[in-house]
């Protein structure tokens, strides 16, 4: 039995409720075990009724139905006249869209002319629309012209009835969605809520703009991680730079663990003297869950649980390395708040050759092509250039021989 078979035959909080098993990589566990280990970290959020504007971006929480008749009236389709019986057709009223029905009941040989949109008058068979009709002027207005049986007229609830389930659980809510809601009748949605994740950029070489100076860097990690986020189904408010220290990551940590379903820390997951987030989370009695990943780039990532519940995920500070264990663990995490299944790439060849590595899984920047994977090149691990080439990262196994390989879809 494999190490991955190990830990997922027993229960989730059997499995997480301490560190992972200890192997040959010093304490890292493989690449897909620590997404697995990820992503049932965590209990689906529950649903909330959320006014339409805010819900925006969520998931539904149950089935959309029609609290309303669609449309709610026989309605004119057209702007001209509704008539009844056959032609001429003495005009006997207006009615407009937002209006009353026009009073009584039209009788043969009679009309009234009418809006898009407006409800038509009991007893019309027809709406002749304006560009169709021939009107003749005397005492009255008199229309004539074609208007086959039931032409232009939307009859109530033609689209659905009250009732009707139109969108099933689970459905994004997107602006069209939210126009649908609207008109049938909607002011809530009951959605799962966004997980909202914080993130927290340390280093003292860091720099959020401009160039940096001798023996700083510029940030890449921080600008990408919020859309990263919000492409996984989470939100993310603007990163929060720290000083090197533990003073500052305690206090941070402490401030964001209570709000913040994730908190992703990127620049202190190593274990050189400027990484301090092992011993600001077991000061805090966090549980360690994930202690590095047999994945290149990306190796020194965690996972660990406050005792609050938060996540906090651990990120190497080099940017493709970040990116590797965002997709590794941030990714599955924010997945599972909102109750979504494990995300599963297609699987491909790889066109050229990709070396193996003999213990640990290779994420590599490639592009869909015709004959496979295309390797892009450019995926050092403090390079996000090959990334942003790529349209997927390609999972190269340990020992790989040749065989087809999943591919981890990038945003955008």
């Amino acid at each position: 039995m494999t190490v991955a078979d190990r830990v997922l035959s027993r229960k989730t909080s059997t499995v997480l409720a301490g560190p992972p098993r200890r192997d040959r990589h010093g304490g890292a566990v493989p690449w897909d075990t620590a997404r697995r280990i990820a992503a049932q970290a965590v209990r689906r959020l529950p649903p909330s009724d959320l006014p339409l504007q805010q819900a925006a971006g969520c998931r539904l929480a149950e089935p959309m139905r029609a609290l309303v008749d669609l449309p709610r009236d026989d309605v004119s389709a057209m702007d001209g006249y509704a008539v009844c019986g056959p032609a001429p057709w003495r005009v006997v009223g207006r009615v407009l869209a937002g209006r009353a029905r026009h009073e009584g009941v039209l009788s043969p040989g009679t009309a009234v002319e009418i809006a898009t949109g407006a409800p038509v008058p009991v007893g019309a068979e027809s709406v002749l629309p304006y560009e169709a009709a021939q009107a003749r002027y005397g005492p009255a207005l008199e229309v004539s012209g074609a208007s086959p049986l039931g032409k232009h007229i939307r009859r109530r609830g033609e689209e659905c009835v009250a009732g009707t389930a139109v969108l099933a659980a689970g459905t994004p809510v997107t602006p069209l969605v939210l126009g649908l809601a609207a008109g049938l009748g909607h002011d809530t949605l009951r959605v799962l809520p966004r997980p909202h994740v914080a993130v927290l950029v340390t280093g003292d070489e860091v720099t959020g703009s401009g160039l940096p100076a001798e023996g700083m860097v510029r940030d890449a990690v921080g600008p990408f991680l919020p859309g990263l986020i919000g492409w996984a189904g989470g939100t993310a408010g603007e990163p929060l730079w720290l000083p090197d220290g533990e003073a500052a990551l305690t206090a941070a940590l402490s401030a964001h663990g209570g709000s913040a379903h994730v908190t992703a820390v990127c620049g202190a997951s190593s274990k050189g003297r400027a990484d301090h987030l092992r011993p600001v989370l077991e000061r805090l009695g966090a549980d360690i869950l994930v202690d590095g990943v047999a994945v290149r780039p990306g190796h020194p990532q965690l996972l660990a649980r406050l005792p609050g519940g938060g996540l906090v995920v651990g990120l190497p500070g080099n940017p493709f390395a970040a990116l590797s264990a965002a997709l590794t663990l941030l990714v599955p995490a924010v997945r599972g708040l909102l109750g979504l299944p494990e995300a599963r790439g297609e699987r491909t060849s790889l066109a050229g050759p990709s070396p193996a590595h003999p213990s640990d899984t290779r994420l590599v920047a490639v592009r869909r092509s015709a004959r496979g994977a295309v390797r892009v090149g450019h995926d050092r691990p403090g390079s996000l250039w090959g990334a942003a080439l790529a349209d997927a990262l390609a999972v190269v196994p340990p020992r790989w021989e040749g065989d087809q390989v999943e591919l981890l879809a990038l945003p955008g």
